[in-house]
């Protein structure tokens, strides 16, 4: 098992999967975000909906923004829908997956 270089517990299950940052060869680099998980129904895909606020200079408040991200996941951490995941952004896998799930959040 490698070490990622983040806080982060790796998972306690074994894989072979080639796209998996702690048992294959995926570094993991830039963002490191966390959500909700909407979707499971991609084969090692999920789709994480993030919540968050971006500030209106003009009006000086707040506006509430989600997104959804398809994200990586790997069989060992297996993300189920409605699991509250940590993930981090990698090489782009696909044309729409540069995010791996890293862990399942209590």
């Amino acid at each position: 098992m490698r070490d990622i270089g983040l806080d982060v517990s790796p998972p306690k299950s074994d894989c072979s999967d080639p796209n998996c940052p702690f048992h294959g060869s995926l570094s993991v680099r830039g963002q490191v975000l966390d959500g909700i998980v909407v979707s499971d129904k991609m084969a090692n895909t999920v789709v994480v909906k993030r919540e968050y606020e971006k500030k209106l200079a003009k009006y000086e408040r707040y506006e509430k923004k989600q997104s959804k991200i398809h994200v990586h996941n790997p069989p060992c951490v297996g993300a189920r829908s409605g699991d509250r995941v940590k993930i981090a952004e990698c090489r782009p896998l696909s044309k729409t997956k540069s995010f791996v799930v890293l862990e399942v959040l209590k």
